[in-house]
């Protein structure tokens, strides 16, 4: 529910920019309901690069304001809900995105400021934002799973996200064309509002043992540090580490590059209308389905490990493809070779779970959760600020950039289980010779 109501928001809140912000500058040129900017005068060339800079600004401070206050606030949240329960770590962020969008529905109404979309976000951000309810939900599949069938399990959980974008993404695209913003962001608006209704009447706790804890303390913040700083488990600690580096660098580019795409899509060659948006944002989406299907399969024949390695390939394929495409087939190309791109982010989860003990799988996703809005304060800061600087030179730079980047995660992820398979055929050595010694 809070996915439908992220899926719809985010492409529709990016138009809405463009659209209000083009007309606040007198910019004449195609929208985003009308296709066919590549016709756009040369006079009119350089008031619509403006406006798209001028998006991708107010996109950058928007998401900026929400992310940061998000990001203490969730690793406020997230080790609370070991002692209370899962549930009001559910609950709260839900409202939160409910409160948004009713913000957000308050300036389309009444034509006030987009600075007013700011406010919404850090109200939302307050309580916790959608990084929250994924921290939580992975949290609840961690309480309630076993350590063989964990990284299925997480898979699972992301194709579900992705179904749920993947019909928002379509059913907001022909909505928006067909009656414009408003009446999508009502149901942006309920959608968030039934995930709060489910989890506060219909959802049943997972944390077995239940116990009051203060809210505001710093003890939550300490439970994360300890996580890495526990000097019992060497070994583990570093693992934690480069694990985390690697899920940190491979969710960057993910949130980087999703933030651009509709950006992307809108501008000059591809100039796409609000319909091709939504099939290009379903096809994104569809990279959850189809990565668990992928996940599943090779699974039967290969260690997680490489199963995240050919989703890190297909991630970066897809994003080269993607930096060149100037032709509607060529995008959807890009968006196909994602196919397998989500298959590495459960398992870096799954293993960063299997590190832990059971008692610490709420400061665990606490710390994802912290890693993750880490990773959404970067991208928007680097992602948005790369795109407006490189549209002179290459419109496509900042995801031939984040292809670059992913190179790192596969070399970390490769050198832990090259690593791991020798330590264990060392310590096997050992065993075998340690009779004849004796």
């Amino acid at each position: 529910l809070a996915t439908v109501s992220l899926g719809l928001q985010g492409p529709l809140a990016t138009q809405y920019l463009w659209d209000r912000l083009g007309a606040e500058r007198g910019y004449s040129g195609p929208n985003a309901s009308s296709p066919g900017c590549g016709n756009s005068s040369h006079a009119e060339e350089p008031l619509r690069q403006e406006v798209e800079a001028l998006v991708s600004h107010w996109n950058l401070c928007i998401n900026l304001g929400g992310f940061f206050v998000g990001l203490f606030s969730v690793t406020l949240f997230g080790p609370w809900s070991d002692s209370v329960g899962r549930r009001p770590a559910l609950i709260l962020p839900a409202v939160g995105m409910a409160v948004q969008a009713a913000i957000y529905l308050l300036v389309m109404y009444l034509q006030l400021h987009v600075a007013y979309f700011l406010l919404g976000r850090i109200v939302s951000g307050l309580l916790g934002d959608y990084n929250l309810i994924l921290a939580s939900c992975f949290a609840y599949v961690a309480d309630t799973s076993d350590k063989r069938a964990r990284t299925f399990r997480v898979a699972i959980l992301e194709a579900c996200l992705g179904i749920a974008g993947m019909l928002a993404s379509i059913g907001g695209g022909q909505w928006r064309k067909a009656q414009g913003y408003i009446n999508p962001f009502w149901l942006v608006l309920a959608a968030s509002l039934a995930a709060a209704l489910y989890a506060a009447f219909c959802l049943q706790e997972s944390v077995k043992q239940q116990k009051p804890a203060k809210l505001f303390t710093l003890s939550h913040y300490k439970a994360v540090y300890r996580l890495y700083t526990a000097p019992e488990h060497l070994s583990s600690r570093r693992k934690l580490a480069l694990y985390s580096l690697a899920f940190f660098l491979l969710v960057t580019v993910h949130f980087g590059t999703k933030d651009l795409f509709v950006l992307y899509e809108l501008g000059s060659p591809l100039c796409w209308a609000a319909d091709l948006i939504g099939y290009g944002s379903a096809a994104s989406y569809l990279a959850y389905l189809s990565s668990l299907g992928g996940l599943r399969l090779l699974q039967l024949c290969l260690e997680d490990t490489w199963v995240a390695e050919m989703g890190l390939f297909s991630n970066i394929s897809g994003l080269v493809v993607i930096s060149l495409a100037t032709t509607t087939p060529l995008m959807f190309t890009g968006y196909g070779i994602l196919f397998l791109s989500m298959a590495a982010t459960p398992v870096i989860r799954a293993k960063l779970s299997k590190l832990v003990s059971e008692t610490e799988q709420g400061a665990l996703f606490a710390s994802v959760a912290c890693v993750e809005g880490l990773c959404s304060l970067v991208a928007t800061g680097v992602f948005n600020s790369l795109y407006p600087a490189s549209l002179h030179f290459m419109k496509g730079f900042p995801f031939l950039f984040g292809a670059i980047i992913l190179l790192i995660p596969a070399a970390i992820i490769g050198w832990i289980e090259i690593w791991d398979s020798n330590h264990d055929y060392s310590h096997f050595s050992d065993a075998s010779l340690s009779p004849a010694d004796g």
